[in-house]
């Protein structure tokens, strides 16, 4: 059944008498450092699930996007600002909330370990506290949080396999051995050295750098992604 009426403009409204479910913005964020990939959750100050670990996020307002919304979510809630995100997915099962029907749209960056070390994360708002983890060793998280996680995660194995997606964990110069590093923690495997360098080169979307990382053992040469596997990336949407 539909109700009618008018607005302070004059302009025609339409009311329908049907439930309406709430809207919420949740955030993965990835980052790799130090041989781990890790996200970044906040501990909950409130109920439901007081205490416990979540991604970032909260109900959108009713005069925001829904970008703008998960930008202020994650800027009130982890002191985090400045983050290209991109939509991920929607989650909307009927029992994931205890509090009703909350439909979720899910946000989704990567950042460097350089940008990731720029941003002082902190609890904020509802959020009691704020802080990276291994995606490996998580504690139990709110709501139906750990499924959208492993849904991101899953997502990132995928687009790694056969794109230059994994410039956005990197610094801009690093050496074959940190590269596979990277794609060994993310696809949870390891890989055979011979056979991952000689793929990567034939893909054509690294370069070198023309220099060299200093260690333990002999020089490693550095490289970086071609200008045009960056620009192909950035063009098409992270997670079609």
């Amino acid at each position: 059944m539909m109700g009618q009426s008018q607005s302070a403009t004059g302009m025609q409204q339409y009311t329908y008498a049907h439930p309406r479910p709430s809207v919420t913005v949740d955030v993965v964020l990835f980052t790799f450092n130090d041989g781990e990939l890790r996200t970044l959750l906040i501990q909950r100050g409130g109920p439901p699930y007081a205490g416990q670990w979540a991604l970032p996020g909260g109900f959108v307002r009713m005069d925001e996007s829904l970008e703008a919304a998960a930008q202020r979510e994650l800027l009130e809630e982890t002191g985090v600002r400045d983050v290209y995100l991109e939509q991920l997915y929607t989650f909307g099962d009927p029992q994931r909330d205890p509090r009703g029907r909350v439909i979720t749209v899910v946000y989704f960056a990567l950042l460097s370990a350089e940008q990731a070390a720029r941003m002082a994360v902190r609890g904020g708002d509802d959020a009691q506290d704020a802080r990276w983890w291994n995606v490996y060793d998580l504690p139990d998280l709110a709501f139906d949080h750990r499924s959208i996680l492993d849904y991101a995660l899953q997502r990132l194995r995928w687009k790694l396999e056969w794109t230059a997606l994994g410039f956005l964990l990197l610094p801009s110069q690093f050496t074959l051995s940190e590269l596979q590093s990277v794609y060994e923690t993310v696809l949870k495997e390891a890989l055979d050295k011979r056979n991952f360098r000689r793929k990567i080169l034939a893909a054509e979307i690294l370069e070198e750098g023309g220099g060299y990382r200093e260690g333990d053992h002999r020089p490693a040469k550095l490289y970086h992604f071609t200008a045009k596997a960056i620009e192909l990336e950035q063009a098409r949407r992270r997670f079609p």
